[in-house]
């Protein structure tokens, strides 16, 4: 059986600043430092055979304090990295929403009818966040993987292992800087998310 710890990056500047990241980047504030290490000490126990994370330096870095000095190998995958926002990167929430109210709108209650104006969209970024855990899978037959991404990744992904039409996407429970969700996927394919979204080692 393969287990599949999947986290989301420590906090940021701009997530602090309601800012929208995508594929650019902000720091990790010191927040976000403590509770990646918090996590890297919560799974120090767990025998982990590799780390996939988004080359995004908030993700990189998270990685590298979750794994605190082990030695596991850390891949990058370009597949893990949050949705592009493209002309919505680097702008507030606020701004957005005054200047692309039906996009915004659609964005967060909507996904299914996302349309957006640059970047990605819902479907583009599942067609990717499904090929790249496929090849995680394939990669990794039994044992225990950490992957660090981002919100609307994990979100995706668990959209897909929980076969949800894509208008379900932000159901809760939302996911927090260093949540830690857990999935169990046996040797027949069968899949099981014991744990989603739980930040007790932040509390």
């Amino acid at each position: 059986m393969l287990t599949l710890y999947i986290t989301r990056h420590g906090e940021t500047e701009w997530n602090i600043q309601n800012r929208m990241q995508g594929w650019s980047d902000s720091e990790l504030t010191q927040k976000g430092t403590d509770n990646a290490i918090s996590l890297g000490n919560r799974l120090k126990d767990v025998n982990l055979t590799a780390i996939y994370s988004s080359p995004s330096r908030r993700t990189a870095k998270t990685s590298e304090l979750i794994c605190g000095g082990r030695d596991i190998p850390i891949i990058l995958n370009d597949n893990l990295k949050e949705i592009n926002m493209g002309d919505w990167e680097g702008k507030t929430q606020t701004v957005i929403k005054d200047n692309y109210p039906n996009e915004y709108q659609a964005f967060w209650e909507m996904p299914h009818l996302f349309k957006p104006c640059s970047g990605e969209s819902f479907d583009t970024l599942m067609d990717r966040v499904i090929c790249v855990f496929d090849k995680i899978l394939l990669e990794n037959k039994e044992g225990s993987v950490l992957v660090v991404t981002h919100t609307v990744v994990i979100k995706a992904i668990l959209s897909y292992f929980k076969k949800l039409p894509l208008e379900k996407l932000w159901e809760p429970p939302y996911i927090k800087d260093t949540s830690l969700t857990i999935v169990e996927i046996a040797n027949a394919g069968d899949i099981k998310i014991k744990l989603e979204g739980c930040t007790l080692h932040t509390e």
